[in-house]
């Protein structure tokens, strides 16, 4: 274990075996950070947060403070980070607002300078959120997402698994699985071909899924009548159905 001896610590944090805290980091009260996890300079990781095992948080980042939700009442929450995440400079990640909510953050993300991510927010895991990107509250990013810098997203908005949202661009509806989007407000543009290609999709799930998005987005159809289309004309594949199933629930309708 290395901590710098400006670093301040509080005796009810609980540190893993090899990490490392830089100059002039607080780490308060009961506070768990993981096995061989690095915190850099001026960092603050603030109570009731829990960090995994090999993280690599940068200069300046601001993880587990507290909501900044007006409905926040100064009651008991939580920030749990997984395993493996790296946090770059000036990152702030706030916990959840009601007493023992929590904002979740899975395996293997990365979290570039300057980007926020509110209150109650779930990332899951191989997440990329770019320079300056913001989360609002109860925003839910599936895996493999990536937001590109300086992108915003609205409260309660979920972004599908294996999509990609383009720099700058406002999202104010839930972005479906498997596509590439972008704009102000943001509207999909097509499937994420090149991320499909990196999870290994075989080129008959793409074309299955490049159908689908015809339906939905090119034939002018009405949501109901183009998920009917799709069960009725194309094979049930396991992404098939996960497109559907994310559709059906989209409480704030679907970016198109």
């Amino acid at each position: 274990m290395s901590i710098h001896k400006t670093a301040i610590i509080s005796k009810d944090a609980k540190l893993g075996e090899n990490v490392s805290v830089g100059p002039y980091t607080i780490i308060n009260g009961n506070a768990v950070i993981g096995t061989g996890t690095q915190i850099g300079a001026h960092c603050v990781i603030d109570e009731f947060t829990t960090i995994g095992k090999n993280c690599k948080i940068f200069s300046g980042a601001i993880i587990g403070s507290i909501s900044q939700d007006k409905k926040f009442e100064e009651k008991r929450s939580f920030l749990e980070i997984g395993d493996n995440n790296i946090i770059r400079e000036y990152v702030t990640i706030n916990r959840g607002t009601e007493k023992n909510s929590k904002t979740v953050v899975g395996n293997d993300c990365l979290f570039m300078a300057y980007s926020h991510v509110a209150h109650d927010c779930k990332i899951g895991n191989n997440v990329v959120l770019a320079n300056c990107g913001t989360l609002a509250g109860y925003v839910d990013l599936e895996d493999d997402v990536i937001m590109g810098g300086l992108a915003g997203v609205h409260q309660f908005v979920r972004i599908g698994r294996l999509s990609i949202v383009g720099g700058c661009s406002k999202v104010v509806q839930d972005i479906v699985p498997y596509s590439m989007s972008d704009g102000h407000p943001a509207k999909i543009y097509t499937v994420n071909v090149v991320g499909l290609d990196r999870a290994g999709f075989t080129d008959k799930q793409k074309d299955v899924l490049k159908r689908a998005f015809k339906i939905i987005f090119s034939m002018k159809l009405n949501i109901k009548n183009a998920l009917s289309k799709i069960e009725e004309e194309l094979t049930p594949t396991k992404e098939i159905a996960i497109l559907i199933d994310f559709i059906k629930s989209a409480e704030k309708g679907i970016a198109r």
